[in-house]
């Protein structure tokens, strides 16, 4: 992913509008805490869910921090995060908050973790923690995301009888784990240095 350097004040944007994504992540997620807190396995599964989601935005706000003590500071960020990418993603939120605050199933809730988690919303708190933060923080933040993607595989597992929804879950679980495998050469590499 190209990177370049950013003014303190375009990345301080950007940090923010990363933490609003987090923020209202995080407020979906207290919606079905609430709704489902009758079944204390949920609510303790959307409890963590919403706790993680905090994790980030405080990440975030940490590196915000760190911008307004050191206004010079130097920081590069990734140029993925973009005002039309960030406009989709709230878009996005925007709907399923809706939807969710009218209150749904419990299968419902985690078709739209699942839109959520699956969206590029954790993408892009990933590539702002790994670019402000360093490789070692974007793996625990992957590590952290395949924690929540098992556990809301082993929940619609547990809650629901829907098969495509276990494997959509499971699918993005593999996916993620995918991110933390070493990058393997592509077949075309490993054939152009077998021909030498």
């Amino acid at each position: 992913m190209p990177i370049r350097k950013r003014s303190t004040a375009t990345l301080r944007r950007l940090i923010d509008a990363a933490m609003d994504l987090e923020r209202r992540t995080m407020h979906l997620y207290c919606v079905f805490e609430s709704q489902f807190s009758a079944r204390e396995e949920l609510r303790t599964f959307w409890f963590d869910m919403a706790q993680h989601e905090s994790r980030h935005f405080g990440a975030l706000a940490l590196v915000a921090g760190l911008l307004e003590s050191e206004s010079n500071r130097g920081l590069r960020a990734a140029t993925a995060l973009t005002p039309v990418r960030v406009q989709h993603l709230r878009r996005l939120l925007t709907r399923l908050q809706a939807e969710a605050e009218k209150g749904v199933a419990v299968e419902r809730a985690f078709e739209i973790a699942l839109d959520v988690e699956g969206s590029e919303i954790e993408d892009v708190v990933l590539d702002l923690l790994q670019t402000l933060k360093g490789e070692a923080e974007r793996e625990r933040a992957v590590k952290l995301l395949i924690h929540d993607l098992g556990d809301l595989s082993y929940m619609i597992e547990k809650y629901t009888s829907n098969h495509a929804l276990l494997a959509r879950a499971d699918e993005l679980l593999e996916q993620q784990v995918g991110r933390l495998r070493p990058k393997a050469a592509s077949p075309r590499r490993l054939l152009h240095s077998v021909k030498r």
